[in-house]
């Protein structure tokens, strides 16, 4: 076989070796691409239930779009600077670190309902311990339970009516009282409320004294908030501590990349570069876990 046709024959090995591995590559990308999206919207489904649950009712395509567009966004901001074709090392970092970002970024939406459903709970453990007087104050003149709730709902602020309006509802379409009651708990999640709907049950029944029973499980909320609220006195300094530690290595590094930035750019693509400030967010997570440990206090 002469020279040429023996570099004919390699130059088309290497072109079928290229196309098999270009042709893999895309079938990769492609299951990957359709896995993510399928992930994604049943995240995004999953969270506008649970924003419903909030009486949020935002379209799971549109928590979808902002997920994805937020990710894409994170991506960029954080491979951009960091991209350099003559640095692969730099290159690798910004796609990594872009990739890592971005994942939270999608996952964004999850956590931001997580934060509005804390919120909401706290917000209506509050009004749990007025709703409970004025249950109470119902039955004594007479009121059914059901016409205690309705009270509450006539007369009470938001999340606590809409909540009592809901498991109201769901009775008058057939609901029986206890899986009203059972639903209800479900989807506010308080332990408050688990306390109130347990104590509600038996009640029912052993034929207990619901007034006594709700001026009791109000005073025990009442008490409790009072301790919970001296903790979070106690332990303010010890949070701020640890915000402040968290957050000073990203803010000085922003400033002195905006002051010097013929001095930090250079340091963020070098390996020694990125190997101290992975070292540095590897201390600063370890730091805040131990002081988020010492600074949790259940009651």
């Amino acid at each position: 076989m002469t020279p040429g046709a023996l570099t004919a024959l390699g130059w088309s090995a290497a072109a079928l070796i290229g196309l098999a591995f270009s042709g893999l590559g895309y079938t990769v990308v492609r299951a990957f691409g359709s896995g993510a999206g399928a992930y994604t919207d049943s995240m995004s489904e999953e969270a506008s239930r649970r924003f419903e649950d909030l009486f949020l009712f935002i379209p799971a395509k549109r928590i979808s779009d902002i997920g994805r567009a937020a990710a894409a966004a994170v991506f960029l901001l954080c491979f951009v600077p960091l991209f350099d074709h003559t640095n692969p090392v730099s290159t690798v970092a910004g796609t990594v670190l872009g990739l890592t970002f971005g994942v939270l970024a999608l996952m964004a939406p999850s956590k931001l309902l997580d934060i509005l459903r804390d919120r909401r709970r706290r917000k209506f453990n509050e009004q749990l311990v007025e709703a409970l007087g004025s249950m109470s104050n119902a039955l004594r003149a007479g009121f059914s339970i059901n016409q205690a709730f309705e009270s509450v709902v006539q007369n009470g602020e938001k999340p606590i009516s809409q909540e009592f309006g809901v498991m109201l509802q769901q009775m008058r379409v057939g609901m029986n009282f206890y899986d009203a009651l059972q639903s209800l708990d479900k989807r506010v999640g308080s332990d408050d409320l688990t306390l109130v709907v347990t104590s509600i049950d038996i009640a029912r029944r052993t034929g207990g004294n619901l007034t006594e029973i709700f001026d009791k499980i109000s005073l025990t909320i009442r008490e409790r908030m009072r301790i919970e609220r001296r903790v979070q006195t106690l332990t303010a300094q010890g949070r701020l501590q640890g915000i402040i530690v968290a957050c000073m290595p990203a803010l000085l590094g922003t400033a002195m990349t905006f002051i010097k930035p013929d001095l930090m750019i250079p340091f963020f693509k070098s390996v020694n570069g990125m190997a101290a400030i992975g070292l540095t967010a590897l201390l600063i997570a370890i730091g805040w876990f131990f002081i988020s440990r010492i600074i949790r206090i259940d009651v």
